[in-house]
């Protein structure tokens, strides 16, 4: 028996030599681990330029342990600062590209002019790589010169073939060859390497193009709140922002007092208005503001009135005299309304009608006007203006001029639904306005604008303007009253579209430049500019949020400000030539040959398309002829469009070191489209007012094919990329 437990225990001990031999207890483990570190941490160190040894104790217990040093967060942090400013500066060291492969990714719809707008976004703000083309070294990237040459097509450059384009697939750009282009157009391919067809935006179930410089000009806010689980955002995101919106419809809401909601200088630029003298701070700016009012004969020369305000401080009111609560803040509001007729072979549009209301809706003010000039349409459907009714009337417009000189004081404040057209009627600025149609926003942006019908219809569940009697003037004075009483009672936010577009200059004054990047004192930092170049006066429409802005008169006036742009900055130049990183400018000789630039309702614009036009015709062709034509010939065309592309390449030659250059044409010829649209809008109006047998135009499915089929040519344009 004992010999049976003694062999027992034998085997029993092998047994448990056996498994510690093919599993290590923990402090064996633990021992090959540290053993295996020390290693690694001797190896890493020698990579590193420091030599380290961890000498085991047991191998050689004489010898003492080196311990290998750590450096602590601060100095890593450092390191990775210096390496973070290191980056731009080997950025700007090499060349900015951008390219295009045919064996890049392919193209699945047209390149559009937003996909233009976000390509400019990326190189100077924080937008999103394009996908279209490859872009290389964006931070060594200068500047960014955008260009529109209305007139351009594929024609001009014998891209068609047969009635349809070189390329297989439509989306594809074409490549640019010096030896089968025509002359006039060769200076192109001298700069730019492929023609890129680009799709302007429009809506075709509804037959409307949308405007280019708006495509380029204006970018699109994100929305704050995106409920859309189906793009990106999970279910609990969605929840959440569900339960945002839900809470805040819990808040009290603060009302607010209408002078929160008076158009500043720059919105009233943006909308078209003449502005107030006293809108401007600096003398210099009220001497330039002054001679483009006498350019524009708009000033006080041509007939126009500028209310008593000397400066804007007397418009404003102790507080001891505002009631607590009050939505008028103590100020004289009147809404007043025009309604208008044309005149003159040139359909001028001039007042007939005016109606003042007060606060509390009473009329103040509701007078009939005898224009000055023969009237050629009474607008009936529209004004409810007839012959009979003006025949007795002998009241004038500075009779009406005086009445309100006397009726607005510095305190008033006046209110209206895009008042630049009741301005201009009445021939008078005002520097405190309220209008509707920057209060209630287009969700699309400027230049749209909601109709006052609608946003009345909308917010305020009220109808106008039924029937075909034309609108009462008196009504519509109300109803813009009572959407400012409604935006006032409920907040800024009311009626403003979750998604709203802001000026592409603003956007790219809120960027760094990449050289400040890193900084940490804001005394270093410095952010881009912007400088538009244009005909006419840029300043009172999408360029009023440039850093820079020059009105031009030739095409030969906007090459020359966009180099003097282009090269601001450099020395020699002074303090006030600030460098600028983004230029946008304009030709539009070519667009006024060819007939492209429609007829403008405002006479200073329609002044400068017929001053564009003169200028081509009188350019000498190289037989030494002028063509005097009211339609171009081939050789006037074929002359405007030498001098087009030599100017392009002119502003090239100018160019910096690192710039991109970007030309794009906008619409292609609008004129069929534009025709058509006419023919559909005078149907829909003597549809309304005439009985059937007594229409003069007739609109069926065969227009509205040939109007979609305008406007589908219209919407495709032409584009160039480049780098210097």
């Amino acid at each position: 028996m004992a010999g049976h437990k003694r062999r027992r225990s034998e085997f029993e001990e092998k047994d448990a030599r056996d498994r510690r031999a093919s599993n290590p207890s923990r402090k064996t483990r633990d021992a090959q681990a540290a053993d295996k570190a020390s290693k690694d941490s001797s190896h890493d160190s020698t990579e590193g330029g420091t030599p380290s040894h961890t000498v085991s104790d047991d191998a050689n217990p004489e010898k003492e342990a080196v311990w290998t040093k750590v450096e602590s967060r601060g100095t890593k942090r450092k390191r990775e600062i210096q390496k973070q400013e290191q980056e731009p500066r080997k950025a700007l060291q090499a060349r900015p590209a951008i390219k295009y492969s045919p064996s890049s990714k392919p193209l699945n719809t047209s390149v559009k002019l937003k996909d233009l707008q976000a390509l400019i976004l990326y190189i100077l703000a924080d937008g999103s790589a394009p996908q279209w083309v490859a872009v290389e070294q964006r931070r060594a990237f200068e500047k960014v010169v955008v260009l529109m040459v209305p007139g351009l097509d594929a024609q001009l450059f014998d891209l068609f073939n047969g009635g349809g384009r070189r390329s297989p697939d439509e989306y594809y750009p074409s490549e640019l060859n010096t030896e089968s282009l025509p002359d006039s157009v060769k200076p192109f391919a001298r700069v730019f390497t492929h023609i890129w067809p680009v799709q302007n935006p429009g809506d075709d179930k509804f037959s409307r193009i949308y405007s280019p410089l708006s495509a380029i000009l204006d970018v699109q806010l994100p929305r704050e709140d995106y409920s859309d689980r189906s793009k990106g955002k999970g279910k609990g995101q969605w929840q959440k922002n569900q339960t945002h919106a839900a809470e805040r419809k819990k808040m009290p809401i603060k009302r607010t007092p209408i002078t929160e909601y008076l158009a500043t200088k720059e919105d009233l630029l943006l909308n078209g208005y003449v502005v107030h003298p006293t809108m401007y701070t600096t003398p210099e700016e009220k001497l330039v503001a002054l001679k483009d009012r006498q350019d524009t004969h708009c000033s006080t020369e041509d007939g126009w009135m500028d209310t008593h305000v000397d400066k804007l401080e007397d418009g404003a009111v102790p507080d001891d005299e505002i009631e607590e609560g009050s939505m008028t803040a103590g100020r004289n509001v009147l809404a007043l309304d025009c309604e208008m007729c044309q005149t003159g072979t040139e359909k001028t549009s001039e007042l007939t009608r005016i109606s003042v209301v007060d606060w509390d809706g009473s009329v103040v003010m509701d007078e009939l006007v005898k224009p000055a000039n023969p009237i050629t349409d009474y607008l009936t459907q529209f004004s409810g203006i007839t012959e009979e009714m003006l025949a007795p009337v002998t009241t004038t417009l500075a009779d009406i001029q005086q009445k309100l000189s006397k009726l607005i004081t510095p305190r008033t404040i006046l209110v209206g639904h895009s008042l630049n057209s009741d301005f201009t009627a009445l021939k008078m600025t005002h520097p405190f306005v309220v209008d509707t149609a920057i209060a209630y926003p287009h969700p699309r942006g400027l230049p749209l604008k909601s109709s006052l019908k609608y946003i009345t219809q909308q917010y305020a569940k009220q109808e106008i303007q039924k029937g075909s009697a034309g609108h009462d003037s008196r009504e519509d004075a109300r109803a813009c009253l009572n959407l400012v009483k409604l935006k006032c009672e409920n907040g800024p936010t009311w009626g403003t579209s979750k998604s709203s577009t802001e000026s592409i200059f603003k956007k790219i004054a809120r960027s760094k430049k990449d050289a400040n990047m890193n900084s940490l004192s804001p005394k270093d930092e410095t952010f881009r500019r912007s400088a538009v170049a244009d005909w006419g006066n840029p300043s009172r429409g999408h360029g009023a949020c440039a850093d820079v802005v020059f009105g031009c008169k030739t095409d030969e006036e906007v090459v020359s400000n966009v180099i003097k742009a282009v090269n601001s900055g450099e020395e020699g130049s002074t303090a006030a030539e600030k460098e600028v990183d983004f230029v946008w400018a304009r030709f539009r000789e070519l667009e006024a040959i060819r007939g492209w630039w429609n007829k403008s309702k405002t006479a200073d614009n329609d002044e400068l398309r017929m001053n564009a036009i003169a200028l081509a015709e009188q350019q000498p062709e190289e037989d030494g002829t002028t063509d005097k034509k009211e339609e171009p010939g081939a050789s006037a065309l074929d002359g405007a469009v030498r001098r087009t592309a030599n100017r392009v390449a002119e502003i090239w030659d100018a160019l910096p070191p690192a710039t991109a250059f970007i030309v794009y044409s906008g619409t292609n010829d609008p004129r069929d489209e534009c025709r058509l649209q006419g023919m559909r809008q005078q149907f829909q109006q003597e549809y309304r007012t005439k009985k059937w047998d007594e229409l003069t135009v007739q609109w069926t499915d065969r227009e509205d094919q040939f109007l979609r089929s305008a406007v589908k040519k219209a919407r495709q344009g032409w584009g160039f990329v480049a780098v210097k």
